[in-house]
């Protein structure tokens, strides 16, 4: 028997800070069902959007944010936190982060859909820096503990709020009762559902299921971001080219090395990424697609991109003298969590940030950048105002059988082809509809197995639940709008259209703007 005062489910950026915030005056349990540094957040290259100096400003990222986020942006959420950015740059370097600065000031980068220069980052591995400082603080924090390898299976809702969840040791054959007045999901993105991704293999929309199965407010699943830039070599999780190999120089050429942008977008290769991510398929029925950026010159590119040049070198690519090729992949799930701007779900005990949350700062296509801007802008507003809390842990053991590695992998495997195939950049009413009947089927198969102690059994379960929101969301959603394209209706509809898709917990509701 032990008490804390918040669970937190996950590790990444909005784990991480939001549990640092808190901390000083009241214990935190995080739970990481794999490793503390295995997260999304530790793979972002680019680096957070925020307005930093002259002559940019609040409004020029407000409106970069709501223009790429094509009319369902909320524009109280987005000012919230963009007006968050300088602070909370001022907040990771007061924990230790160290950003790359020119002649003393920060050294800032421009990315897809940005008006100006306003990336803050780290060399091409931000998110690994930020992650390093931030887990070396939180090991030196006396109220702070981490259970790793421990994955959350499900929330305790008595009443209608949220008691805390229930998760899973697999190694220790453990079924725990975690009880809560406040739990917290970071749980991340849903990447793993598609065959091309970015995202870890962690990445299966675990709370995002759990929040679904308790009755939560889901908004935006069919807004499914995918990113123009994967190296397009190896395998599942796919190595990401930075957007800023592009914002620093880096042009997109067809199979005959002619630039091919300039027929697609004004902004050229800074273009929001659903637009690139389009051109870029269309590009590809004719062969190959490539970033060149040899003209910067190697000494500027093995400074600024000693991570992307390492890992191409692992292929045989040298970025200072070979083209890159590159192919779109499943990146960010716009969608998610319904919250407010404390992270407050439609369940009373239950917080969501992070890429699991739907704050409404991305609306129908996430700007660059704004995602680690996000994590630290809502954990922030949220923690000034949460009050000292004391919860107790029960814990109780049981066995279980599981089922076969083999055939939950098949499932798995199932569903991210499925989703890449019908799913993805382009879709159509038919194959949609083809989908939510193979993914029926697939949930009543895993609905079969006793997975209490299965890890991988769980997440296809998650993934199959996220996956059904996403293709319904996308069946509802008659037009093409920010990463939702339907080729039966290709056009904006603002008439009939400039609304959110919502799940309650039993329906699908369809709401005007906020």
């Amino acid at each position: 028997m032990c008490k804390t005062g918040y669970i937190v489910v996950g590790s990444g950026l909005a784990g991480l800070s939001f549990s640092l915030r808190v901390a000083d005056h009241s214990p935190v349990m995080i739970l990481t069902k794999n490793a503390l540094m295995d997260s999304n957040s530790s793979l972002a290259q680019g680096g957070i959007a925020a307005v930093m100096c002259p002559p940019d400003s609040y409004e020029k990222h407000i409106r970069d944010t709501l223009k790429v986020g094509q009319g369902l942006g909320n524009r109280k959420a987005i000012t919230l936190m963009v007006n968050e950015g300088h602070k909370q740059i001022q907040w990771l370097m007061d924990h230790g982060v160290s950003f790359d600065r020119d002649d003393g000031d920060l050294d800032l980068s421009r990315e897809g859909g940005h008006s100006g220069r306003r990336v803050v980052h780290a060399g091409d591995i931000t998110g690994g820096e930020i992650q390093r400082v931030l887990v070396n603080n939180l090991s030196k924090h006396p109220n702070i503990t981490v259970h790793e390898n421990v994955m959350a299976k499900d929330l305790i809702i008595e009443n209608g709020v949220c008691k805390g969840i229930i998760a899973i040791n697999e190694d220790k054959k453990q079924l725990l009762r975690i009880l809560a007045n406040t739990t917290v999901l970071t749980t991340g993105g849903a990447g793993q559902l598609y065959a091309k991704t970015s995202n870890p293999l962690g990445a299966t929309g675990d709370g995002v299921a759990m929040a679904l199965r308790a009755g939560a407010e889901i908004a935006d699943m069919e807004f499914i971001q995918f990113h123009p830039t994967i190296l397009d070599q190896g395998e599942n999780p796919y190595f990401l080219i930075s957007e800023t190999v592009r914002g620093e120089g880096g042009i997109l050429v067809d199979s005959d090395k002619v630039p091919f942008m300039p027929r697609y977008h004004a902004m050229l290769d800074l273009a929001p990424r659903d637009v690139v991510s389009r051109a870029i398929v269309e590009e590809q029925r004719k062969g190959q697609v490539y970033i060149d950026i040899r003209h910067r010159g190697e000494e500027y590119l093995l400074n600024r991109f000693p991570g992307i040049s390492e890992e191409c070198l692992k292929r045989g690519i040298d970025i200072t003298k070979d083209l890159i090729p590159v192919t779109p992949a499943a990146h960010y799930l716009c969608g998610g969590i319904k919250t407010n701007e404390y992270g407050e779900t439609s369940i009373p005990g239950l917080f969501a940030f992070g890429e699991c949350s739907n704050t409404g700062v991305h609306g129908a296509n996430r700007l660059a950048s704004n995602s680690l801007l996000e994590c630290l802008a809502f954990t922030a507003i949220s923690a000034r105002k949460q009050a000292k809390i004391t919860e107790e842990i029960a814990v109780q053991s049981q066995n279980c059988e599981t089922k076969s590695e083999k055939s939950i992998s098949e499932i798995r495997h199932e569903i991210q082809e499925t989703m890449w195939k019908n799913v993805g950049i382009i879709r159509n009413t038919e194959s949609l509809g083809h989908t939510l009947i193979q993914l029926q089927r697939l949930k009543v198969k895993l609905d079969s197995y006793k997975s209490e102690f299965n890890k991988h059994a769980l997440e296809a379960k998650n993934m199959a639940d996220i996956a059904f929101l996403i293709t319904r969301a996308a069946m509802i959603r008659k037009e093409s709008r920010g990463t939702h394209k339907n080729d039966e209706y290709p056009h904006n509809d603002d008439e009939n259209w400039l609304k959110h898709i919502v799940f309650t917990g039993d329906e699908f509701e369809i709401r005007k703007l906020d």
